[in-house]
């Protein structure tokens, strides 16, 4: 199955990268600036093609971008919330219809350069603040491709990580020697990851999870044990309130 991954540099789209270079044809990675101030994230994708010796192409959406306001990750006067990555503030972290937009773009590319497939890396723990994550949308992409291209190629999305955990991802990346220190999740964009936003919480908490030897640098290293005792602290008072 000759593929195209979307690739934004995370644990996760570095992961697939690494799978699909495993288990499949891959030919070649596609990433988008949109704007996101967490931008470094694409000079690890672009480690990525290196190491995995295929082609990247940078899409430039910043002007698309411009337009999505209102998210943390998109509007400079939005802060990144800190915290565990289930908590419902991190809803501002949302990109209204970023995936669509991005997929397909990368759609058309597959289609043009004769692929078979464009593999995504979402999983089980999009799900609760990200709609655009969800098998539903993820279906119902597929079915508007099918129709877009009709006549034209048959590109199936290839999501692997669909039904399954962040912990999952991590335990993924030890199985295939994904260098963890070479992908970047945090939303804040600083120097080193700042281990308080959302994403940094759930990646250190998957690796913890996973057991996989995590050699990133962090801010505060330990901040994600205290955002999940209290998550866990928040979800058993309301589980009690509504019993």
């Amino acid at each position: 199955m000759k593929t195209i991954v979307v690739c934004s540099g995370g644990l996760d789209s570095v992961t697939l990268a690494h799978k699909v270079a495993r288990e499949h044809s891959l030919q070649g990675l596609i990433s988008f600036d949109y704007g996101q101030r967490h931008k470094k994230e694409l000079d690890y994708a672009a480690d990525t093609a290196r190491d995995l010796g295929v082609p990247h192409n940078i899409v430039d959406l910043k002007p698309v971008g411009r337009l999505l306001t209102g998210s943390s990750l998109t509007s400079d006067d939005v802060a990144v919330p800190d915290g565990h990555y289930a908590e419902e503030t991190m809803r501002i972290t949302v990109v209204p219809n970023r995936n669509a937009i991005m997929m397909t773009v990368a759609f058309g590319a597959a289609a043009s350069a004769g692929a078979d497939a464009v593999a995504a890396a979402m999983h089980g723990g999009d799900h609760f603040i990200y709609p655009d994550c969800r098998p539903d949308f993820v279906n119902a992409f597929q079915s508007m491709q099918d129709h877009a291209l009709e006549g034209v190629a048959q590109i199936r999305l290839y999501t692997p990580f669909i039904h399954t955990s962040k912990a999952d991802i991590a335990a993924e990346a030890g199985r295939l020697g994904v260098p963890i220190d070479r992908t970047w999740s945090c939303y804040k964009g600083g120097d080193v990851h700042c281990g308080r936003c959302g994403t940094c919480v759930e990646r250190r908490e998957a690796l913890e999870l996973a057991r996989v030897p995590d050699p990133t640098v962090y801010t505060d290293r330990e901040y994600w044990k205290q955002a999940r005792a209290e998550h866990a602290k928040r979800k058993y008072a309301e589980h009690s309130s509504q019993n």
